[in-house]
């Protein structure tokens, strides 16, 4: 890209824009003409604002993130204001100081450490770049960097360069291709002692070195490259990584709720909607029938978008339309699917081709972008049938009146016919030309026009607004429409790609289209790791690689059984062949006979701990907890988290905080190596929930046997425990209707996992609990507690704090370890709410409490 860098130096302060007392700094320069304006502000305790404008460079017109508005005035102790280029604001966390004797310099410390945690980098801080601007920072070549939304493996980003942009990666390399899918230029610098991350608003097209670049002169530094417009950067400052990810989730909103449903087995693959013969909605319904005859409970399908492929030459994608050949009657098929329990997820996208029988109506609407040569509807290559094949049309405008309206209604029109998702796909908007134009008439952007017009700036260029304000706007229309159309159920969004923003409308995403390789599927953790931190929260892989060869009945099995301790389980291809290319060829469940009872034992477990992972997801949506975690979450004080190996999140992750897992990642191997982390000098350790179910002491290194059909390494930390449900698909408890005769959640267990040693520590674990699908659900909070009391003896009690959502579950079983054959007592020795009932198939001992010993 070409370089035309500017330092403006002789920076001033602004008296009268200029606030200590408030925690607000402005500084102007004039070198050379350039006026230029540089603001600082304290926004709270911890979060900072930065700014960095020319005439020229205006602030981003519609950023990601709305200005944040203080929930208390932060603690501000802004000293005596002394001459000299430079100010200091202490808040209750961080000292923040700027200086600006050459260009501005902002530094971070936390409150009692003497070296800051964040220092612009000096002389070359803040720079014009051509239309853009770039951000220069000091690098710490000792410290973990994680988030920018969704990048190639391994999870520390440290020593790399990435483009701020995203692109349709079809089959990309799990560990080289970029750019992948998601908008997100949010940055976390962690270490031992504190972590900061920076977030620019920018929907712009960008880079990020992160010390990939060195200089002779510069040394060791990070840089953000911003292609159009000024800089607005938030700094966020925290003791942890979790510190940092919830106030990120204060500015740009906290992970959407997902229906309790979404949290079972997702299938798919393109294949069935691409068939004439047997027509589509057969093929479909044969599908869900074999479901049936395995016993493999499914809970939504992905349906591809063959169903809108035209019937007549040439036979390309037209969203919203249905190819009534391949579903003669949508809405009976739709019902007839319901009937079977299984959710339909359509994909929709945001192009339309030339063919489209609406083109020529959406064109005169001024529906898609125009092209400043020809002064038309801007035109350029689309994807339109098989792998690789294309034709022209044109993408939506989001930011038009006419396209935002189509997209609204088209969305409601699904919906209608009983759609229950919106699976909004092919949104990475890579059109070619940053001059076309968009029409900025759509309402919801008004206000975002308006106040570029008062900064001076008269421009409805795309590179000035973003490619990635389209992906956000999808989501917007796509979200309204459901949320208008049936306000009290949550609305349910899946997205392809995403910026910061499009999360507050889509409540769902995955990696994309990736390859089957057992590369693949060892690199995916490291992707979603840094999802979780940005905010992608409910999220997954395709289960087998979506692009490729089939996978082997190795890699296919160890790829089911971790996907069932992720937030998103699906399993959705297109493998691509020389015989077919427009319709490829599927991963089904059974494909393999000799691990199809292996599958379904691994998809059957994912329901019985569905009570775990949708409690996750609501701790997600309430206190911005990514489900999936690095090792390191919440053991930062264990100096062999930070080490190289853990730091790639590669091998091995945190599901909620009770369950490590691991992984095998080659054929023909039977064992891995796990590192525990330790928190404190009395941390219980850990329990292999596999046989030989050993206990494992915490700080260590421990090799682990997982023969391939046996199971994945599958550790729980001792203390800990997991609600637990039916391993079947339930009806959650606020649906209004069964069509498909689902058995009621009307039964609640939780697995708890004591250490050996009788010790005074009492544990505590809490999961939460709604109705599964209202957009303002009363959420319940249940906490069981335990303790060693003596030789052989375990003693429990039960919580519960319930508000009007009542759950249908009487009593609680509370399941020992496999070889554990203590005795439950209640806790309070005057209780008798605790009886034995049951030593189940896996030689669990079963107790139970009744509801009525609850404290309501």
């Amino acid at each position: 890209m070409p370089q035309h860098e500017f330092v403006p130096k002789s920076w001033e302060l602004d008296d009268k824009t200029s606030n200590f007392s408030s925690g607000s700094l402005s500084l102007s320069s004039t070198e050379n003409g350039s006026q230029c304006t540089f603001n600082f502000q304290v926004i709270e305790d911890n979060i900072f604002r930065a700014t960095f404008t020319t005439k020229d460079h205006p602030l981003p017109p519609h950023p990601s993130a709305s200005k944040l508005k203080p929930q208390s005035a932060p603690t501000l102790d802004y000293g005596n204001v002394v001459p000299g280029p430079k100010q200091t604001f202490k808040t209750a966390n961080v000292v923040a100081q700027v200086e600006w004797t050459h260009t501005p310099i902002v530094s971070l410390s936390l409150n009692g450490s003497n070296t800051p945690i964040h220092q612009d980098l000096p002389f070359r801080s803040y720079t014009v770049d051509g239309d853009g601007v770039a951000h220069y920072t000091a690098y710490n070549r000792t410290a973990l960097h994680v988030g920018l939304g969704e990048k190639a493996a391994p999870m520390d980003l440290s020593g790399r360069a990435f483009r701020i942009s995203s692109t349709d990666c079809f089959g990309y390399n799990a560990y080289k291709s970029d750019p992948l899918y998601k908008v997100i230029p949010f940055l976390i610098t962690a270490t031992p002692e504190g972590c900061v991350a920076m977030f620019s608003t920018s929907h712009s097209r960008g880079f990020y070195s992160i010390g990939s670049e060195m200089d002779g002169l510069w040394g060791h530094y990070k840089v953000y490259r911003q292609d159009h417009g000024g800089l607005e950067q938030y700094f966020i400052v925290g003791k942890t990584i979790q510190d940092v990810v919830r106030s990120y989730a204060d500015l740009v909103g906290y992970p959407r709720l997902v229906p309790r449903w979404a949290f079972g087995y997702i299938a798919g693959g393109m294949k069935y909607s691409m068939l004439d013969e047997p027509p589509a909605h057969k093929a479909l319904l044969e599908f869900a029938g074999k479901l049936k005859e395995y016993d493999i409970p499914c809970s939504g399908f992905q349906m591809s978008s063959g169903y809108t492929v035209a019937e007549t030459e040439p036979k390309t994608r037209n969203v919203f339309t249905w190819n009534h050949h391949r579903f003669p009657d949508p809405k009976a098929f739709v019902d007839a699917y319901h009937a079977h329990g299984i959710r339909l997820i359509a994909n929709v996208k945001p192009y339309v081709l030339a063919n489209h029988p609406e083109y020529k109506k959406l064109a005169a609407a001024n529906a898609f972008f125009t092209d400043p040569r020809t002064k038309s509807t801007a035109v350029t290559r689309l994807w339109s049938a098989g792998g690789g094949e294309s034709g022209e049309g044109g993408h939506i405008d989001f930011t038009s009146s006419a396209g935002f309206k189509w997209w609204y209604d088209g969305i409601q029109s699904l919906a209608q016919l009983g759609i229950d998702v919106p699976w909004n796909d092919n949104n990475e908007y890579t059109i070619p030309n940053d001059d076309w134009q968009c029409a900025l008439d759509e309402p919801s952007i008004q206000s975002n026009k308006i106040a570029l017009l008062k900064q001076g700036i008269d421009s409805n260029k795309v590179g000035l607004w973003g490619r990635a304000l389209h992906t956000e706007l999808m989501g917007k229309s796509s979200y309204d429409a459901l949320t208008d159309l049936d306000p009290n159920r949550r609305p349910f969004v899946l997205t392809r790609s995403a910026t910061a923003g499009t999360m507050r409308y889509c409540a769902s995403s995955w990696s994309g289209d990736n390859v089957t390789s057992w590369a693949s599927f060892k690199g995916g953790n490291a992707l979603a790791l840094n999802a979780g931190m940005s905010l992608l929260q409910c999220y997954g892989h395709d289960t087998g690689g979506f692009e490729g060869p089939q996978p082997s009945p190795a890699l296919l099995l160890r790829w089911i059984q971790t996907a069932c301790h992720t937030s998103r389980f699906a399993i959705n291809c297109f493998k691509t062949s020389n015989e077919d290319n427009k319709v490829g060829d599927v991963i089904e469940p059974w494909m393999y006979p000799e691990i199809t009872p292996l599958v379904k034992k691994a998809v059957k477990r994912r329901y019985e701990i569905i009570p775990y992972t949708y409690n996750l997801a609501l701790r997600s949506h309430l206190y911005a907890e990514p489900p999936q975690r690095w090792v390191g979450w919440g053991y930062e004080s264990d100096p062999e988290v930070w080490s190289e190996g853990l730091k790639s999140g590669e091998t091995q992750f945190w599901f909620g905080d009770t369950l490590m897992i691991g992984g095998v990642y080659e054929e023909n191997i039977d064992s891995t190596r796990l590192y525990l982390p330790k928190k404190g000098e009395d941390d219980p350790g850990y329990l292999n929930l596999n046989s030989p179910y050993q206990h494992i002491k915490a700080g260590q290194w421990t090799t682990v046997e997982s023969k391939w059909k046996d199971s994945i390494p599958t550790i729980a930390k001792c203390g800990g425990a997991i609600p637990v449900g039916k391993d079947v698909q339930v009806l959650s408890t606020g649906e209004p209707e069964n069509p498909a005769n689902l058995p009621a959640d009307d039964y609640r267990g939780v697995e708890i996992f004591p250490p050996m040693s009788r010790t005074s520590r009492e544990y505590s674990a809490t999961w939460y609990e709604d109705d599964g699908i209202s957009a303002e659900p009363d959420i319940a909070e249940f906490t069981i507690r335990y303790a060693c009391i003596a030789e052989g003896v375990v003693g429990v009690a039960f919580g519960a704090h319930i508000k009007k959502w009542k759950p249908l579950w009487k009593e609680l079983h509370i399941i020992l370890p496999s070889r554990d054959d203590r005795t439950l007592v209640h806790l309070d020795a005057a209780e008798r709410g605790v009886e034995h009932v049951k030593t189940d198939d896996k030689g669990r001992s079963v107790y139970k409490i009744t509801f009525d010993t609850v404290t309501q």
